[in-house]
């Protein structure tokens, strides 16, 4: 890896998927909470309509439909937040990369010895 500008990319990708996974996981979280905030709102509509004889059984189903959702959401939305998480990275990753490129060329207009460099370098490799 490379070093611009004071800063050691080596350092940066070793720290990465201990970022990733935490990342992906407080992700998750969020997403299952919104999940299951959807549908306690839905229950509570379906189950405020009802007669309040059947009130106690709206609220075990809520509950039964809730603690359902928790367990079969966790790893679909796991998987999920950790894909999206890894679609960030690699975009912030991409992004990073082409702006040390356009700060490398720029610098290459002002200094002709490093532009030399760079011409020489691609001469090489074709």
């Amino acid at each position: 890896m490379r070093r611009f500008a004071g800063f050691d990319f080596s350092r940066a990708a070793k720290a990465t998927p201990a970022v990733r996974s935490e990342s992906s996981k407080t992700l998750a979280g969020v997403l299952l909470s919104a999940v299951l905030a959807s549908l306690m709102v839905v229950a509570d509509q379906v189950i405020e309509n009802w007669a309040d004889g059947h009130l106690l059984l709206g609220w075990v189903a809520l509950w039964s439909l809730v603690f359902a959702g928790m367990a079969f959401c966790v790893r679909p939305l796991r998987r999920a937040s950790a894909a999206v998480a890894n679609a960030v990275d690699a975009w912030v990753e991409r992004s990073a990369q082409v702006r040390e490129e356009a700060r490398l060329w720029d610098y290459a207009r002002q200094d002709a010895r490093v532009m030399d460099e760079l011409r020489a370098a691609e001469a090489r490799s074709c």
